[in-house]
């Protein structure tokens, strides 16, 4: 698809994604697109089902296999001859609304991204002598068929327990089991498309709040607007400070806690002079390991601080041929 420079390539199939054929890209109506920096990602795209002067066929779409369930669906955009992998997911629903007025009978297709298939098969699963993250390096490791490249992010501890101790014990999911052992640092762990076709980035480690310089969001400024609606928010009361004494499991002895000191942005934390305090009522660490989780504690708070919503047009914003059209892709800002 092609709107005045902005290109839009599909890839869709089973086990290997190829390009979509003519008749469906022919049919293509809306692609809306939706990432996250917290959890899944997802798209949607919708398709013009029934007859058209191209096709006199009723809902030739529903008969093909290239649309079913669990098939994988890569979305391209190219702008100015430089493409970018806008979405690399699985299809997980289908929905058919035919109508009586022609050309209105609409099949939509929604995902989410590959890290939905880390979310198939519960666990029961063991990992000996290893931290976290070298965890989370095997678990993203073992979906390399998805092509995921594992982005680590060594925590401030590393924790590498003794067999003779303790043996880390994976309960549920490989995603939910990576969300946790993320949390206990104030990490998170997302999937980001790219950086080229049929490969992923598995990102797991702190938010990505640094980043290269950007244009100015411009709202209300006629033909320079590149925003279609923000809103930000300072939340006085999500931010704690965590207190209170550990009894430490190698040792036996009650000691304070001793807090290392955040490496995140100063921003959220400084705009506040008065914090919540909360007691560190986790039992069954060493010292180290209970400051370690206070730090995830207090700086997954933080986070919650000073937030910015809104949405642009990747059409209007990128170039200023393209005016604003229902098939532009949303994408949120701090995917800009």
């Amino acid at each position: 698809m092609n709107l005045k420079g902005l290109y839009l390539t599909i890839l869709i199939g089973e086990s290997v994604p190829v390009p979509a054929p003519k008749y469906l890209m022919e049919s293509l109506d809306n692609v809306e697109v939706t990432h996250s920096d917290t959890g899944r990602s997802g798209f949607q795209i919708t398709f013009q089902a029934g007859r058209s002067a191209k096709n006199m066929q009723d809902y030739q779409l529903t008969e093909s296999s290239l649309l079913n369930p669990f098939n994988r669906v890569v979305l391209i955009v190219t702008l100015n001859g430089t493409p970018q992998v806008l979405m690399d997911g699985i299809i997980t629903r289908q929905e058919l609304a035919p109508s009586n007025e022609p050309g209105a009978s609409r099949l939509t297709v929604t995902g989410e991204d590959i890290s939905l298939m880390m979310d198939m098969d519960e666990k029961s699963e063991e990992h000996p002598a290893q931290s976290e993250m070298i965890i989370a390096t095997k678990i993203i490791a073992s979906y390399a068929r998805y092509g995921l490249i594992p982005a680590i992010k060594p925590p401030f501890m590393q924790d590498i327990p003794l067999p003779t101790e303790r043996i880390p014990v994976q309960q549920g999911t490989d995603l939910e089991f990576l969300n946790m052992i993320a949390q206990r640092f104030g990490y998170v762990f997302y999937v980001m498309p790219g950086p080229f076709p049929l490969s992923n980035t598995a990102y797991w480690g702190p938010p990505v709040r640094p980043g290269k310089p950007q244009r100015a969001l411009s709202i209300n400024m006629g033909p320079q607007s590149n925003v279609d609606s923000i809103n930000f928010q300072n939340n006085a009361l999500a931010p704690v400070e965590v207190v209170g004494k550990i009894l430490d499991r190698s040792s036996n002895k009650l000691t304070p806690l001793q807090i290392p000191q955040s490496q995140r942005d100063l921003l959220a934390r400084a705009t506040q002079k008065k914090k919540r305090s909360i007691q560190f009522r986790q039992s069954g660490h060493t010292s180290q390991q209970a400051s370690a989780r206070a730090r995830g504690i207090m700086d997954a708070s933080a986070d919650e601080t000073l937030t910015s919503t809104g949405r642009t047009g990747s059409a209007r914003t990128n170039t200023s041929r393209a005016s604003p059209s229902p098939e532009r892709a949303r994408v949120p800002l701090w995917q800009r």
